[in-house]
């Protein structure tokens, strides 16, 4: 009985803190694109003595889901989760990569029906099989119509590599034009190269967030976050609460943004 009455009155206490959260939330600066690095999940399996790292990456998908949805219901536009980097593919152990992949092309399934939300894969198809590239590209034609939460799946993403994308997009457009070398340097602008990204059309990225402890980008977001505000917590990819969000996004609004100024 003791134990009970204990968490009804955690959970008591939770709420009041979170609407606490919610009510300072309400004078602050929200970010338009906020990015989730949700790391951590082979340790929160370990941790607990199960099987695989599969049992931590399905507990992180289901945080996945219930992070859209606060973003969602605080109004953010767009969202971005690093799900699976292009060094995952060649460093991580084949079982544990086949697991995942399909644990993704679920995810991706699920979020494409799910309100209004507007699915896009961020990344390289390369690597990644044949099942999951299609599960990723029916989740954006499913949901290319809709007007809701824009939601960035990076899978097989890599930051330089997608810099070099850009470039090599620029290349060829111009020489497919005709253009020549010596014209082709005008090209190669902030501006234009940013139009070229995967992310293009989009609003700046403002807030990256990353479970676990740890602190680093590792190879994410390279030139969409020359400007963005970072923020890394210790809780572990599967242990993300509500109230850790509110807080990051809480911290984040009393930051002062001066872009070099």
């Amino acid at each position: 009985m003791q134990n009970r009455r204990s968490a009804v009155g955690r959970g008591f206490l939770y709420g009041l803190y979170s609407r606490r959260l919610r009510r300072e939330l309400a004078g602050l600066r929200l970010p338009r694109h906020v990015a989730m690095i949700i790391d951590g999940n082979r340790r929160w399996a370990k941790q607990r003595l199960l099987e695989t790292a599969a049992h931590g990456h399905r507990a992180g998908a289901e945080k996945v889901r219930e992070f859209l949805s606060w973003c969602d219901e605080l109004g953010i536009k767009v969202a971005t989760l690093y799900l699976l980097s292009s060094d995952n593919l060649s460093h991580r152990d084949p079982e544990e990569l086949r697991q995942l992949f399909d644990i993704i092309g679920d995810l991706a399934d699920e979020l494409s029906r799910t309100r209004d939300w507007r699915i896009k894969h961020v990344g390289r198809a390369e690597g990644l099989p044949t099942p999951l590239v299609e599960a990723l590209e029916a989740a954006e034609a499913r949901t290319a119509g809709n007007r809701g939460l824009h939601v960035n799946l990076a899978v097989g993403y890599g930051g330089r590599r997608e810099i070099s994308d850009a470039v090599h997009s620029i290349i060829d457009e111009h020489s497919a034009q005709g253009g020549t070398l010596d014209d082709l340097g005008e090209l190669l602008t902030p501006e234009n190269i940013g139009e070229h990204l995967y992310t293009s059309g989009q609003p700046e990225l403002d807030l990256i967030i990353r479970t676990s402890g740890e602190q680093r980008l590792s190879d994410f977001m390279l030139w969409q976050s020359a400007h963005s505000e970072l923020y890394f917590m210790e809780a572990l990819g599967p242990d993300l609460r509500e109230i850790d969000f509110l807080r990051a996004l809480r911290d984040y609004g009393g930051r002062d943004r001066r872009y070099g100024s």
